[in-house]
């Protein structure tokens, strides 16, 4: 597998779970505060956006590293949870890193 599958999908999903904070806080102002609902309308825009990408490079990753359909669906549905999608990151680069390297990945019981 290319580094730069991993690579692809490590910058989604950072940007995915900031955009998706940021999106949070907009929504306490807006329905907390009644304040900012302009902007909340665009970072929740940008939000789908780049949501429909790391799906993408999520899928794409899944695929090349065979994964069954349940954790797929679990690393695609970690970028709607907020603060989900950067434990989920960690997890799968350690997971996928060895793979990368062309290192043997250790056994896990």
């Amino acid at each position: 597998m290319k580094k730069s599958v991993l690579t692809r999908y490590r910058v989604m999903a950072f940007a995915t779970a900031v955009m998706l904070l940021v999106l949070c806080t907009c929504m306490i102002f807006k329905y907390g505060f009644d304040k900012g609902a302009d902007l909340t309308f665009v970072v929740s825009q940008a939000h789908g956006v780049l949501f429909m990408i790391y799906l993408v490079f999520a899928f794409d990753l899944g695929s090349k590293a065979k994964w069954p359909f349940g954790k797929l669906l679990w690393v695609m549905l970690s970028g709607t949870i907020p603060l989900a999608a950067f434990f989920v990151e960690r997890k799968v680069r350690a997971e996928i890193e060895p793979l990368v390297s062309g290192a043997p990945q250790a056994a896990t019981a």
